[in-house]
């Protein structure tokens, strides 16, 4: 079914939310961002839709196109436990969800969807946004999504705040597609490897390469930084953990191994092969962990159409 919406994209970033929609059978009218290596990125990938570089807060309605549907990925610096200890800067990237509320009361739009960490609802000010959404008559509904279920090879989970014009919360009913396996995007064929055994490899790294050798046999993946499968590598048989904005994910190969190479981190996000994103592999890696999965976000879509 074509959610046939016309869409405006906030934080646009990489486009994965743009292409999502796309995918759902949405018309993109407009997207932002005021990272303009960002919106460089997005325009290369979607010339048909309208672009803006600006700071949002500073952003003049006016000028955006009507729309029946808003998407929104507002900062996750400021939510995130990611982001180590808590720094002043970190007002202002949460502060860049109140552009959420003031597009939506200059347009109106039937429903928005709102994007971000999970931690997002823990905001000491998250009940005053929904208050201020309410006020413009949008019920709230947050949904926690774990891209794992919808078809790509990364556990990544997130909250998704479906707004609309209801008396009652959306709550969208979601069908689960088989998982993917990391291995179903290793090409153990190609990529630069390097023996394990060499001088200057960290201890720390031998110790998660013998535990996940000990739990998961020759071939396994395992993250350089971070706890959980940090400490005992993670089995190929499952999907990967999230894919971060900087490089995370190695890959061991019995006496061999190798950080995932952007193809596979871009199939992991589940981006096309294609898709264009900038020449340094650092700057790649940083929009492809800030962006949104696009078949998370067209399956959300379609349903949101169906509910509709």
């Amino acid at each position: 079914m074509s959610a046939a919406f016309k869409v405006v994209d906030l934080f646009a970033g990489a486009g994965g939310f743009t292409k999502g929609a796309l995918m759902a059978g949405c018309e993109v009218k407009w997207a932002a961002n005021h990272w303009p290596q960002a919106v460089s990125i997005h325009a290369a990938n979607h010339p048909l839709t309208a672009h803006a570089c600006q700071d949002l807060h500073q952003a003049d309605w006016r000028t955006v196109p009507a729309h029946d549907l808003l998407l929104a990925s507002p900062a996750c610096q400021g939510h995130t436990p990611a982001r180590g200890k808590e720094k002043p800067h970190h007002d202002a990237q949460r502060s860049t969800a109140w552009a959420v509320v003031s597009s939506m009361e200059y347009h109106r739009p039937a429903f928005g969807l709102v994007e971000n960490v999970t931690n997002f609802a823990n905001w000491a000010l998250f009940p005053a946004w929904c208050a201020a959404l309410h006020a413009l008559g949008y019920a709230v509904s947050p949904h926690l999504i774990d891209s794992a279920d919808h078809g790509v090879a990364q556990h990544r989970l997130r909250l998704f705040v479906v707004l609309s014009k209801s008396k009652n919360p959306v709550k969208l009913s979601l069908e689960k597609r088989p998982r993917v396996a990391a291995a179903d995007i290793i090409d153990f064929r190609a990529g630069r490897w390097s023996p394990i055994e060499r001088p200057g490899r960290a201890a720390a790294t031998l110790r998660r390469i013998a535990s996940g050798r000990a739990g998961f046999g020759d071939r396994f993946v395992m993250p350089y930084y971070g706890n959980g499968s940090g400490l005992t590598g993670r089995d190929i048989g499952r999907p990967l953990g999230t894919i971060t904005t900087r490089a995370r994910w190695g890959i061991v190969d019995g006496d061999h191994m190798r950080m995932l190479s952007r193809a596979e981190n871009i199939a992991a996000m589940g981006f096309p092969a294609n898709y264009i994103l900038p020449a340094s592999d650092r700057e790649a890696q940083h929009m492809l962990g800030n962006a949104v999965v696009p078949q998370v976000a067209c399956d959300l879509i379609t349903a949101l159409a169906k509910a509709a």
